[in-house]
């Protein structure tokens, strides 16, 4: 089975974390190639309602992510809405080290369903993306079309960050899990990629964030920059299955299995000026709940 182009233009592209941030941007210039577009998102923004009130191919499905159940539904209406599953998927969905779900702050105890624990930002990282994944396999092979898929990593998924072990983790198992999937295609008749941004100026830089990793916005790309790339992967053959495609201020560049130079430009973590004065500030936060903890004084 040899890779095809899949372009956008009256197809069907379900977009998770489509009415914010880089997933908006998704919806918006999906919109503009003439996709029919399902947004799957907690919440609207007044953005995303603006666009989705212009345009009748816009449906949003109010969904969690970490719900399987969910998931599945979105199938359910896609096929009532248009007798079809989706041709494309933009997997946009995540969380950045959220003050619920983080390794130093330690915040979680028995969230999980039934009580057995678990992290959040694992579900909606990893879990997530993953059984869309395997759902859109399914729902594919069901319907004998072809699909393609992207999926939103980090550069933090191919280097590391001290302050953000667990954002880290999860977004090197979605490079782990594309790469795996590099000789499924003939398989499946579904692409899958992923795309690793590096600092993106989204709304998921607030006010501490800005401050503990030294947010620059002339060194973040923009929510458009990265969406302009999904549409690259997602479309185009030259991306195979497979792909881990690198973006930053520097450019943009594929990701071989093996033996790649660390990305050295603003906005990627990697600039050794940026990483030396950012450090205090980069562990700050860390530092405060390691040193309460030595007290017995740590946070509730």
């Amino acid at each position: 089975m040899d890779p095809i182009d899949i372009p956008l233009k009256g197809k069907i592209i379900l977009i998770t974390g489509g009415a914010s941030g880089i997933g908006l941007s998704l919806t918006q210039q999906s919109a503009s190639l003439g996709a029919r577009i399902l947004v799957s998102d907690l919440r609207t923004t007044p953005t995303f309602d603006q666009l989705a009130a212009s345009n009748p191919n816009i449906v949003y499905v109010q969904s969690d992510v970490t719900r399987w159940a969910d998931l599945q539904n979105l199938f359910t209406v896609c096929e009532e809405k248009w007798n079809d599953v989706p041709d494309a998927y933009g997997i946009c969905a995540g969380l950045f080290e959220a003050p619920f779900s983080n390794f130093w702050q330690d915040p979680e105890e028995g969230e999980g369903e039934g009580g057995e624990g678990g992290y959040k930002q694992v579900r909606v990282n990893v879990d997530h993306p993953i059984k869309l994944t395997r759902l859109a396999i399914r729902k594919s092979l069901g319907r004998g079309k072809r699909a393609s898929v992207c999926i939103i990593s980090s550069i933090a998924g191919i280097a590391s960050s001290v302050a953000a072990p667990l954002y880290c983790a999860t977004k090197h198992a979605i490079v782990g899990f594309v790469k795996s999937l590099t000789a499924s295609e003939p398989l499946t008749g579904v692409k899958v990629t992923t795309i690793c941004p590096g600092i993106v100026n989204t709304p998921i830089f607030d006010a501490e964030k800005i401050e503990q990793y030294s947010f620059q916005e002339n060194a973040a790309l923009m929510p458009d920059d990265v969406a302009v790339n999904m549409l690259k992967l997602l479309q185009e053959k030259e991306f195979k299955c497979g792909t881990v495609f690198e973006i930053s201020m520097a450019g943009t560049r594929v990701i071989p299995e093996w033996n790649i130079d660390p990305p050295s430009s603003k906005g990627t973590g990697r600039n050794e000026e940026d990483m030396k004065a950012g450090m205090k500030a980069l562990l700050g936060p860390v530092v405060e709940t390691l040193e309460g903890e030595k007290k017995g004084v740590a946070k509730p």
